[in-house]
Formats: C-alpha cells, structure tokens, sequence
C-alpha cells in the first residue's frame, strides 16, 4: 500500500435513473437559485433535448420557484475560449445565479470555464492560463465558488460533470489548455438515461471508449491508489459489457444508465491518479490541430499507444484483462498486456470506430507539426515522450498514402 500523499475528493452529487432531470428545479431552488442560465449546443436544441429540460420549469408555475432566464446555445466543439467568455458575459447580463449545463464534454467544460470566470471577474478565461495549465488545490482553492452549478451529461464519455479539471481550447496558439480547481466540478450532476437515447452509434462508440481510457491510464498511473482502482476497474467492467448494447441499441436504457456511470466513475479514476497520461497527451495535440474528436483520437490511440509503451501497462497488465473479461489464469504480464490490447481492437471493430485518421485526410506536411504539439502540450509534464516515439505513434495512426 502506497504511503506517500494522495488526494480524492469527488465532490459533486449524484442523482441517477430515468427521468432524474425532474429534481432540477427543486435542486437549484435548494441552493438558493432563482435565475438559472441554461447552457447548451444547437445539435441538442435540435434534437429536443434541451426543450426536455427546459420545459420542467414550466412546471413550477407562475415564477413560484426557479426559472430560466436565458439560453446560450452557441457552444462547439471544444470548448473554445470564445464561448467561454461569451457565455459568462451573457450570464452577468442577464443577472444569472445559477448555471445549468446540458450536454456533452464541451458543454460541461465550457460551463466549468464560465464559472471559474464569473468567480474571478474575469473577461478572457485565457488570461487565467497564460502558460496553458493552471493547476489549484488546497489551500490556495480553499475559497468556493458560490454559484449553483447543475450539469446534466448527454454522452457517457468525459465524466466531466464531476471532475475537477476543465479543458478549454486556446484558438489563439491552437492548443487545448486546463484549468485544475476542486470546486470547478458541479454541485450536483445529474445521470438521466433517457436524455442519451438518441444519441448516434459512432458518437456513442466513442464517447465510450474516451471513457474507457480515462479508466485504463488511472489503473496504469504511478500514483494509482486504492480508491482510484476501485473506480477504474468497475469502469473498464461496464464499459466492456455495456458499450456494444449501447451503440447496437441505442434505446436500452439500461446500458445507457451503466454507461453513465462507467463514464463518472472513469474520470474520478483518471483525476485522482493523475500522472501519465501519453493517450490523452497525443489525443489532446491531434485533436487541436486537426480538430479531431476528443473520444476519437482517443479511441484510435489507445491500443497503439499501449503496444508501444508497454512498459506503463505491464505491471497491471493481468487486473486490465480482467475486467475486460479475459482469460489470463497462468499467462505471464506480457501475454496478458497482448490480450487485453486484442480485446480492445476487438470492442474497437465490435462499435464499428476507426484504427487510424484516414478519414480527416492529414498530409505528410501537417504531420511535421504532430511532435512539437504533443510535447508543448500540458499533458505531457508527468510522461515526456521522446521525439521519435511520437513520430513512431504518428505513423501507425496516419496512413502514409496520405498526400
């Protein structure tokens, strides 16, 4: 058992099940909310999601308890410093006291983003991440942000309703930047089921798998702890079992609520065992120069990422295989790390997700830019990878016929 100092704290309250966003009102009216901005994206306003959660406050009648008083649905994919600040300036026009998030991980970040902003009275979210990481913890965090904060996540992938950690993109020099602070997560964070059932397969797949790295690089990190296990392992256990159902059947609600839960409990996982992250370092960079999908990049790195650098995964390489529900009795820790990654392209092939980037057509010239963003990027403090390992990687995920 490890003896030297560890934190976990998740924070946030949890409310599960179908049709949980009806506790809404009565929550933000709990935390003394009467002004509720709502935050979400046009794909979901779309998709009558946010007409859903909206409409429970009709419910409340004759402005007898919360109400929203504003929608910002201008937010991409990201969370791009823009709508950051945009976001935040809208909710001190309009006097909110109270923050609703409604959707993906760009939406949650975004939400965490407008808060940290409103709280620090600051008019550009960049200027509190000059240097691309900020990173707060106790006792310099030690002040709460005084402002209600629901979110209700629509994919089960970031988790970032309950983590501490917000990623917002710096349009300026194109990186995706992070904000560390105990009291960025929501105050309550609810899981309903009902509000990710029409989400499409490919977003579903890799939403999950995003998830699932998030749990596999918390159970490889240095600083893994007892706690953290706990929540990577059951992670990587609904994950394995539940995503298949869940991109094959979009309507199981009860695949969509374990996923849900697999996603919470893999960020809680990746935030408290935060040390080596090389799939989310490599996913970050791709993913700002290239905009590729956060849970893509991530879902095509990691079992290139895990062949190449098994020296990280070997020492948990037999608990890995076992909560993906493979057969390891008697395999060494290299034959059990070789069949957890075959288990991975197999889940990979199953949801129907790419093995490389062919698809975002990358050229050869573009590739020169992939070593030093991988290496400038903040994830990469705690695991530097060497230039040629980069490039290494690189090459297996972009198909050199690519001109």
């Amino acid at each position: 058992m490890k003896t030297t100092l560890s934190q976990f704290n998740l924070r946030t309250a949890i409310n599960s099940g179908s049709n949980s966003r009806a506790l809404v009102p009565s929550l933000f009216a709990g935390m003394g909310a009467k002004r509720i901005l709502l935050l979400s994206d046009r794909g979901l306003e779309q998709a009558g999601v946010v007409e859903k959660v909206a409409s429970i406050f009709e419910l409340t009648g004759n402005g007898s308890g919360p109400q929203i008083v504003g929608k910002f649905l201008d937010i991409a994919q990201d969370a791009e410093s823009r709508f950051v600040n945009d976001a935040a300036a809208f909710a001190r026009e309009i006097g909110a006291d109270g923050l609703l998030a409604v959707g993906g991980g760009s939406v949650l970040d975004t939400v965490k983003g407008v808060k940290y902003a409103l709280h620090n009275r600051l008019s550009d979210i960049k200027t509190a991440i000059t240097g691309g990481f900020l990173y707060e913890s106790f006792p310099k965090a030690a002040q709460y942000m005084n402002i209600p904060h629901i979110a209700i996540p629509t994919t089960a992938g970031t988790g970032s309703e309950v983590s501490p950690i917000a990623v917002i993109f710096n349009e300026d020099i194109q990186m995706k930047t992070n904000i560390i602070n105990p009291f960025l997560s929501a105050d309550i964070a609810i899981l309903d089921p009902e509000l990710t059932v029409g989400l499409p397969p490919r977003i579903t797949a890799f939403t999950g798998f995003d998830a699932l790295t998030h749990a596999i690089e918390a159970l490889a990190s240095p600083t893994a702890t007892g706690l953290t296990d706990a929540h990577a392992l059951h992670a990587i256990r609904l994950i394995e079992k539940n995503l298949p159902i869940a991109v094959s059947n979009g309507g199981n609600v009860a695949a969509r609520s374990d996923m849900l839960q697999a996603s919470l409990m893999g960020i809680t996982a990746f935030s408290f065992a935060l040390n080596a992250i090389p799939v989310h370092n490599l996913a970050h960079a791709y993913g700002a120069l290239f905009r590729i999908p956060h849970g893509l990049a991530n879902a095509v790195f990691l079992p290139v990422v895990m062949e190449m650098i098994p020296q990280l995964y070997l020492p948990r390489a037999t608990e890995l295989a076992q909560a993906l529900d493979v057969d390891v009795k008697g395999d060494t820790p290299d034959t059990a790390l070789a069949k957890a990654i075959e288990k991975i392209r197999l889940l990979q092939q199953k949801v129907d997700l790419p093995t490389d980037f062919s698809e975002f057509n990358i050229s050869e010239q573009a590739m020169e830019q992939t070593v030093p963003a991988v290496m400038k990027d903040p994830a990469a403090l705690n695991f530097p990878m060497p230039p040629e390992l980069i490039a290494a990687i690189g090459q297996k995920v972009v198909p050199l016929t690519v001109k």
